[in-house]
């Protein structure tokens, strides 16, 4: 892959630019039910992903590698809530449809990209438990929007059958970051209902660096973006929410993140994990100066 493509990859990936409508296979018309709760879908651990771009879908590369081998580890839920950082848009809303679309937000990429289908169903009984959790006047229920690159480029390594019903929250732009964490917490009984909380973003996300390095051919970690990622590892493994809702604030933060979407799933799995549920790190790394860490709780 050349070198503008590359730079347009990345770009795209961070910035979510909107693509012309995608062909998309008929799906079955019946409806499909989130399964009752079992054995195997007891206490799920609650997970934030660093997604990167959205060829880690399509490519096979450390990342992708990576992601196959964490879902190789999870149980099967009863279903999954993911928290994508690209669904930043004003107001909290959830999706509500049974059989929720494979949305390609991104330009710029090659056909095959455009091809990918996650065909999962949706979990309506989900999304209302979200509304009850979280408060019906809080979150509105939304059939706008389907399943983003931030959900499925990871599902198709974590859960590749497509078959575990997946429910989208969007992130309201509006809200400081503690009044996301305040919501998050709201979520923490999904984990024992066998529902997988996953938040998709990136630990440090600066698309204008990571495009000038990647042109320029430059691997290097800069200096503020190794420390806010290590202030993240930090903060995460005390369950440190309170650094955490203000990390963005520091010079380092404001360089990590000119804008906050990629870091505000992080605080929707912080919240919605139990305060004592132990923290690993399954990936860590960097792609340029993008940071690829993810979290496990629990």
């Amino acid at each position: 892959m050349d070198a503008s493509l590359d730079r347009r990859r990345v770009l795209a990936a961070g910035l979510g630019l909107a693509a012309g409508a995608a062909s998309r296979p008929v799906r079955p018309d019946a409806e499909p039910v989130m399964p009752k709760r079992a054995a195997h879908s007891s206490r799920q651990p609650v997970l934030f992903l660093g997604h990167g771009s959205p060829m880690n879908a399509i490519e096979d590369n450390r990342w992708s590698r990576a992601f196959r081998a964490l879902g190789r580890e999870l149980a099967r839920p009863r279903a999954i809530l993911s928290v994508s950082a690209h669904w930043y848009v004003r107001g909290t809303f959830v999706t509500v449809q049974v059989r929720p679309e494979t949305i390609h937000d991104f330009g710029g990429f090659p056909d095959e990209l455009f091809r990918v289908e996650y065909p999962a169903p949706g979990a309506p009984e989900l999304a209302e438990r979200v509304r009850a959790l979280v408060g019906a006047e809080v979150v509105r229920p939304s059939t706008d929007w389907g399943l983003d690159h931030g959900t499925w480029s990871v599902l198709v390594h974590l859960f590749p059958a497509a078959d575990v019903p997946v429910v989208q929250l969007a992130l309201d732009s509006s809200l400081a970051p503690a009044r996301h964490l305040e919501l998050a917490r709201r979520l923490a009984p999904l984990a024992e209902e066998g529902v997988l909380v996953l938040g998709s973003g990136n630990a440090v996300h600066n698309l204008r660096d990571a495009f000038a390095r990647m042109g320029a051919g430059d691997e290097r970690v800069p200096e503020w973006a190794a420390a806010f990622d290590e202030e993240v590892r930090r903060a995460s493994t005390e369950h440190d929410g309170a650094f955490l809702a203000r990390a963005l604030e520091s010079p380092a933060g404001r360089a990590s993140h000119p804008t906050p979407d990629h870091y505000l799933p992080l605080l929707y799995a912080l919240g919605a994990a139990a305060p004592d549920a132990p923290v690993s790190f399954p990936i860590e790394g960097f792609d340029h100066s993008l940071s690829m860490r993810s979290v496990r709780f629990g």
